[in-house]
């Protein structure tokens, strides 16, 4: 298994490369050159940890060995707290939620960021330098990698968040962790700025000369890899013809993450992207419009973001892996704030994807909805999508993706409901412990600065 660039489809990187690249050098996003197909039958009465390593396996190309390969497996999921590791619930006739917050942050974040902490460590053992993660947050991300990397060895951790824009709990779960390879940094300006200032950061040849500098967003291919396991596992707990996701969306990595399981062999019939009142994706499998617009701040501010970075990697597909009709497409994106896709593009991508935009209004409004129908509480991200698999009358299944602990947003849930979601005991004293973290302009060269003097 080779990798190739959005930017670049010459390319034929090596899969322990593009893990501590994360983010090409012509500042472009990985892919395989070629997707490896799977027989759904040979993963049938296999546990997690088994699906896990019968879909991650083919992408790694021998460059962990199976053995060791299970091994991080086994590791990364040991601590998540349900029996299922990802339980499908049953909400109505042909409606499920899959739930993805079982993991130590409780968040869905923690399946992929579990997985990817063990696999770097795992990985440098054979390195002798340092690695620096560097990361931006518009919530979860942050504490699901503090989580993961946290006390690790030779690896350094910035995680940017936008100062003042992700809820309480999601700043203490960051800010917390007193470590010393954990450095928290809020940007006075939104998710999107801080996803900026990383990517400028990666093309920084000065930075880049001085550390290893890595990406754990979902910009990282082995971020979405390892979230392709829940999507077969959700189907494997059915075991119908055929499935449609429901997936709250704002990177786009997700979603991604679950046509890329179509891609190698899970039968879905559509993903349906669900968004808030920054509703870029929407406008883009509507209409064929990418625009750049002010970010709103909503009661999902996980999902707070107008540039959707994985969105690149669907357009590689869409034109056919052509890199250079990629190129040419960001560069005007860039310049103008907007580019516009033709007819054929916007079926395409229909084709794959349906999307709806739900209101701030509609998230609360959902969230009391199931309460008081189903006696289920969910979180405002998760309530996007369930606001969409209330209105649907499906012939097969649908499943809804539960992205967040309703704990994490209890602000949005007493709005909702008129009283809090029940707290783990994980979340109960964060409130009262000491915060560390260093707060910036929005500017490139601090981040950089502080990096640099930390090394």
């Amino acid at each position: 298994m080779k990798y190739l660039s959005t930017r670049n489809n010459n390319l034929k990187e090596s899969f322990t490369n593009i893990l501590f690249q994360g983010l090409s050098k012509d500042g472009g996003l990985y892919l395989p050159e070629s997707w490896p197909l799977l027989d759904i039958n040979t993963l049938r009465d296999k546990s997690y940890e088994e699906v896990a390593l019968n879909i991650i396996n083919p992408f790694v190309a021998n460059e962990v060995s199976e053995e060791d390969l299970y091994e991080i497996i086994i590791s990364t999921y040991k601590n998540f707290s349900h029996s299922k590791i990802a339980p499908l619930y049953k909400i109505d006739n042909n409606k499920y939620i899959l739930e993805l917050f079982y993991g130590p942050t409780f968040a869905f974040k923690d399946y992929a960021m579990q997985f990817l902490g063990n696999l770097f460590s795992h990985c440098m053992q054979k390195k002798a330098n340092q690695l620096t993660i560097l990361g931006a947050t518009s919530g979860d991300t942050g504490s699901a990698a503090i989580n993961a990397f946290k006390g690790k060895k030779n690896i350094n951790v910035f995680i940017l968040h936008p100062h003042n824009k992700v809820s309480e709990v999601q700043r203490k779960q960051m800010t917390t962790n007193l470590d010393e390879n954990i450095f928290n940094v809020a940007i006075e300006g939104n998710f999107d700025d801080c996803q900026r200032i990383v990517k400028e950061l990666f093309l920084d040849k000065d930075i880049q000369g001085k550390t290893s500098l890595t990406a754990i967003n979902s910009i990282n291919w082995a971020r979405l890899m390892a979230q392709i396991i829940y999507y077969f596992w959700a189907y494997l707990q059915i075991e119908d013809k055929e499935v449609s996701f429901i997936v709250p969306s704002g990177n786009f990595g997700n979603v991604f993450s679950a046509h890329a399981a179509q891609n190698i062999g899970l039968p879905i019939k559509k993903l349906h992207i669900a968004t808030n009142e920054n509703d870029s994706l929407n406008q883009i499998i509507k209409h064929g419009l990418m625009r750049l617009k002010e970010v709103k701040q909503t009661y999902s501010p996980s999902m707070d973001i107008q540039i959707s970075s994985n969105f690149e990697r669907q357009i590689f597909e869409s034109f056919g892996h052509d890199s250079e009709k990629v190129n040419q497409i960001m560069r005007e994106y860039s310049i103008k704030g907007e580019y516009e896709f033709d007819k054929s593009i916007i079926s395409n991508l229909q084709s794959i994807y349906e999307s709806t935009a739900v209101s701030n209004t509609n998230t609360i409004e959902t969230i009391s909805y199931y309460k008081k129908k189903y006696d289920y509480l969910s979180d405002p991200h998760t309530a996007t999508g369930l606001s969409i698999l209330k209105n649907v009358d499906p012939d097969h299944p649908y499943i809804s993706l539960a992205c967040a602990h309703p704990a994490k947003f209890n602000d949005a849930v007493e709005k909702a409901t008129g009283s809090k979601s029940l707290t783990p005991k994980e979340l109960e004293n964060i409130f009262d412990k000491k915060e560390k973290m260093t707060i910036l302009n929005n500017e490139t060269e601090a981040v950089k600065s502080l990096i640099l003097k930390n090394l």
